[in-house]
């Protein structure tokens, strides 16, 4: 049998929103997280950041479409790994289709976007510590 894909823990959950100013005070004063930089992306959003976990807010405007294809902009949750190459390695194996992005700049995130088995988005992601 393969061994599972080298995850260390949840690192974030991406939400779609139709109101980002209201949903970032949400998670702000009534959930207790911070705001964080994020990169300059070409789309709205915001991240933010307690309790060990970030939540990436994500402008519905610019989130883009289509939920039977991999979207980096849909609701996901995402894992940490200190062993991309592995988990690579291994959604190759399994023939699972993913698609990679790298976030150069102050973070340098290279990151992995794919689905499971009824569409739900998935990212598995080398990312630096949070601040």
């Amino acid at each position: 049998m393969t061994k599972p894909l080298p995850i260390e823990h949840l690192h974030h959950v991406s939400r779609v929103t139709t109101q980002l100013e209201k949903a970032v005070e949400f998670y702000r004063d009534v959930l207790g997280f911070a705001e964080i930089p994020r990169p300059a992306f070409d789309f709205r959003g915001a991240w933010l950041f307690n309790y060990g976990l970030q939540i990436h807010l994500i402008d519905k405007q610019t989130a883009g479409s289509g939920e039977d294809r991999i979207n980096s902009r849909s609701n996901h949750i995402a894992f940490k790994t200190a062993d991309l190459e592995a988990v690579e390695r291994g959604l190759t194996e399994r023939g699972i289709t993913f698609q990679t992005s790298y976030q150069a700049g102050n973070r340098n995130v290279k990151q992995l976007f794919f689905q499971d088995p009824d569409g739900h988005h998935i990212e598995i992601g080398a990312y630096p510590p949070t601040a």
